[in-house]
């Protein structure tokens, strides 16, 4: 690809990628550090509703306070950055239309905000690139259509899980095997029961966002995670929720195969998840039945087959971020999209929920994400997550019951909502 010499061409000539983040938190920070220290890259300006975040990432960064703009004008900001200066903006949606910048990175894991940031990109023809895997499992199928419609490019980042997976399920299949699993590891056992409050502390000490962190404890962040995986691999759970063992990394060939050969999943071709020290990895466990193959393997590897691993055991989040960025500006590239919907990631009530009562969203106190396949998902009318905050209940629902349709009044005015309906009736 020489992505690295092509970044070096644009920086001889002055002519750097210049990128907007959307969203400065712990992530979005991250990431701007990263590309600040990447030849033939910029940070040309940053979104935040808290401008002091982005003013402090820039300053960090060694930015003067007279290179950083703190603007509300399109055409401040576009001015400021053709001088070679820095921006930083209190309002996401306008940063699809600024013509200086050449890519867009989405960093809030908002789904309202994701979808539109990504719909205004996609329109302007900015490739956009997703770190927001929430609205993606939501609306992620119309807005891949609607990048290749408009000749933009429409990606979830590498460096997450979903973007990992998928490099090891392209490699396993240019390599002719069967991909019988595909896999993360997660850090902790779920914790249903996990709310902001229960997190405050922890989430101080790792300067995290508490409800960022509930969401990673109460399993939502992994069913999302792989139900991205899902939607571009065509691979599905084999239960709802998935299993979810700890396994250690040289059992995963005996756990995560088939029932008929001794493991755990009901089929081949499934998504799923292992708690313990496997984890920030992620893997691939493949099968080869032909011959030739597998001797090659077994000179190669030493291992018997027909199942084999193939573990990477990290990901680096927003450290690998930048490749997508390239990869999607110079080469017109995706990492990873959703295909189709095989997977949906669905509201279940966290405690029981009473008529009248107003949802909160992701991470919140009311409900946690579990993932089912697309089919059964519809066939309950389960909320997907994407647009269950602001939902209104109708009906009593119990802790740990499927939230459906026909017992909330959902928010039809977000602008989320109304690109699901398209997405659905497509």
């Amino acid at each position: 690809m020489e992505l690295v010499l092509k970044l070096k061409k644009r920086s001889s000539e002055n002519n750097p990628i210049r990128i907007g983040i959307v969203g400065c938190g712990q992530m979005g920070s991250g990431l701007a550090h990263t590309i600040n220290n990447i030849e033939g890259m910029r940070v040309a300006a940053i979104a935040d509703i808290a401008v002091e975040r982005g003013i402090q990432t820039y300053t960090e960064m060694g930015h003067s306070a007279d290179e950083i703009v703190v603007t509300e004008h399109i055409g401040k900001a576009q001015d400021a950055i053709k001088a070679g200066k820095v921006v930083v903006m209190p309002d996401a949606f306008q940063m699809p239309v600024l013509e200086s910048l050449e890519s867009l990175v989405e960093v809030t894991g908002v789904p309202d905000i994701g979808a539109r940031v990504a719909y205004d990109s996609i329109m302007n023809r900015k490739p956009i690139i997703m770190l927001n895997v929430e609205t993606d499992i939501t609306i992620g199928v119309y807005l891949d259509r609607l990048a290749r419609k408009m000749g933009s490019v429409y990606t979830v980042a590498s460096g997450d899980e979903p973007g990992v997976c998928k490099m090891l399920y392209e490699q396993a299949i240019l390599m002719s095997f069967e991909v019988v699993t595909l896999g993360k590891g997660k850090n902790n056992v779920i914790n249903l029961e996990a709310t902001p409050e229960s997190c405050a502390e922890e989430a101080a000490s790792k300067d995290m966002n508490p409800k960022m962190l509930s969401a990673f404890k109460d399993g939502t962040k992994t069913m999302v995670e792989m139900a991205a995986v899902s939607n571009a691999t065509g691979l599905v759970p084999d239960v709802p929720g998935m299993h979810g063992p700890k396994v250690e990394v040289n059992d995963l060939l005996k756990v995560f195969i088939p029932a008929a050969d001794g493991g755990l999943f009901s089929k081949s071709g499934v998504v799923d998840y292992s708690t313990g020290a496997i984890a920030p990895g992620v893997f691939a466990v493949v099968r080869s039945y032909d011959a030739r193959i597998r001797k090659e393997m077994k000179f190669i590897t030493l291992a018997d087959g027909p199942y084999y691993l193939h573990f990477r055991p990290y990901h680096l989040c927003d450290l690998e971020t930048p490749q997508s960025i390239a990869e999607a500006v110079l080469l017109g590239e995706v990492t990873v999209t959703a295909s189709a919907m095989h997977s949906e990631v669905v509201c279940t009530a966290k405690r029981n929920l009473k008529p009248g009562e107003k949802l909160g969203g992701i991470g919140g106190t009311d409900w946690y994400g579990k993932i089912m396949t697309y089919p059964d998902a519809r066939a309950q009318k389960a909320v997907p997550i994407g647009i269950g905050a602001n939902a209104v209940v109708r009906n009593p629902i119990p802790k740990g019951t499927i939230i459906t349709e026909n017992d909330v009044a959902l928010d039809d005015s977000t602008f989320v909502y109304k690109l699901r309906r398209l997405q659905d009736a497509m």
